[in-house]
């Protein structure tokens, strides 16, 4: 259960759309390598902004790095983001409709969520 939090915490603060999932997925599919946006876009087959925008917020959570000549690619700042991240890779793969639902659920089905998790008992 406690893998299932973690990775939905994530989502809530980390993952806007299954569009930025995939971004995610991608860089880290290949960590060693440095993508240019145009690349992205045409590999994700998405739009120019919706790959800066969800890059600058990867960038600013600590998952994506840029290099000097505007590429990117996937380097968590913190090995505690770096397993998440393969935690999320592992959900989406073995339960990719519930990813899904913790995406795309509206901000108060998500406190509900968040609140199922939490122990009875516990002050909060």
């Amino acid at each position: 259960m406690t893998v299932d939090r973690d990775v939905f915490q994530f989502i809530r603060e980390h993952v806007r759309s299954v569009w930025a999932l995939e971004l995610l997925l991608r860089l880290k599919h290949d960590p060693g390598r440095c993508w240019s946006v145009e690349d992205l876009v045409g590999d994700l087959r998405a739009s120019h902004s919706l790959v800066t925008d969800n890059l600058t917020a990867f960038v600013d959570a600590g998952l994506v790095v840029a290099d000097d000549r505007g590429g990117f690619r996937y380097q968590p700042a913190a090995a505690v983001l770096a397993k998440v991240c393969d935690d999320l890779e592992i959900a989406y793969r073995t339960k990719p409709v519930t990813v899904i639902r913790w995406i795309s659920a509206p901000a108060e089905r998500l406190q509900s969520l968040a609140d199922a998790f939490k122990f009875k008992g516990r002050d909060q």
